[in-house]
């Protein structure tokens, strides 16, 4: 089978590898969509670190995978043949307090694998996939709708809901990549309004509009938390959630939050300095650091989409074969674009 690995320096590698073979309460999934994440790009596609919890063991790449089960190892107790599943993207020790309330992204074992970083991910002709990190996908859902689920929209959902986001709450979302386009559309959802959104991309400021995913746009700049008030008669969003990963996006967040409001710090890397008296105290605000999502709730998005009539993959706006799988991440790190997706026949 082929299967796509990142050397590093922004290289793309397809290469012909043994198809897998299921051992006891594993299966194999015949890939049939496997997006690509910011973090593959930040951390393996351009820096390719081989030391701590982002050590990439130069595996196949991949960690939103959705497909088709076609074979299943002894010891299965939930999934057959035919089954269409999405993939929680790290297999943790099953024991630690973290595993144990279906947050594996936190488990701190050496037995901790992440798939596209320490083990073989969805990035190739098939999957060998544990059992117990596989997700059932709704027929009413594509599998590029699973593989959206897979990552990045787990991750905004699971911003919103510790939040406590409802159709009470006005809500910014700073950062309009795929994680904060799939934020916006799903505040929308849960009721929210209104749902605003900054970005330094003039582009993904117009995509954030076309896709229904914001009803206002902001431009980010030193006055975009005034733009905000100015949007909410002066109040500022009861949630805000900065998907940047910067600075200034976690401090446009921060100060365009509604008195006794709720900001999320989802966007990866960078610092942050602030005044914590005026900005945290006074204001009596409470900050959220959140880190993905669980199992548990993956599941639950699953099939609230299907309650909502939402289909995800609407965010997909690359959509790539195998072979294609440089083009896709060049596209994917121009950082102009939704979400970049590898489909297979």
């Amino acid at each position: 089978m082929r299967g796509v690995y990142l050397p590093g320096d922004r290289r793309v590698e397809v290469r012909e590898v043994p198809d897998p073979t299921p051992g006891e309460r594993q299966l194999v999934v015949r890939m049939r969509a496997s997006t690509i994440c910011g973090s593959d790009l930040r951390a393996i596609y351009r820096e390719h670190l081989g030391r701590g919890p982002e050590a990439y063991r130069d595996v196949i790449a991949g960690h939103e995978p959705a497909g088709e089960v076609v074979e299943i190892g002894a010891g299965c107790r939930r999934f057959a043949v035919g089954d269409r599943v999405l993939v929680y993207h790290i297999s943790g020790c099953g024991l630690c307090a973290d595993c144990r309330s279906g947050y594996m992204i936190g488990c701190t074992s050496p037995l901790r694998a992440a798939y596209g970083w320490q083990r073989d991910g969805g990035h190739a002709d098939y999957l060998l996939a544990d059992e117990h990190t596989c997700v059932a996908l709704p027929d009413e859902l594509s599998y590029l709708d699973g593989a959206t689920v897979a990552c990045s929209l787990g991750t905004a959902y699971e911003a919103l809901t510790r939040a406590g986001t409802s159709g009470r709450d006005a809500v910014l979302v700073v950062g309009l990549g795929p994680v904060g386009l799939g934020a916006g559309l799903l505040a929308r959802a849960l009721g929210a309004a209104p749902v605003v959104g900054v970005d330094v991309s003039l582009e993904r400021l117009e995509l954030a509009r076309r896709l229904g995913a914001v009803d206002a746009t902001v431009s980010a700049g030193d006055d975009a938390a005034d733009a905000v008030l100015e949007l909410t008669a002066g109040a500022g969003c009861e949630v805000t959630i900065d998907c940047s990963g910067s600075e200034a996006g976690r401090l446009t967040a921060l100060a365009a939050t509604r008195r006794f409001g709720r900001c999320v710090l989802v966007g990866e890397g960078g610092g942050l300095r602030l005044e914590v008296s005026p900005m945290l105290i006074h204001r009596q605000l409470t900050v959220f650091g959140s880190w993905v999502t669980s199992i548990g709730r993956m599941q639950e998005l699953t099939e609230r989409l299907v309650a909502w009539n939402l289909r995800p993959d609407v965010l997909v706006t690359d959509r790539h074969p195998l072979d294609e799988a440089a083009e896709a991440y060049r596209r994917a790190d121009a950082g102009a674009s939704g979400k970049v997706g590898l489909v297979m026949a």
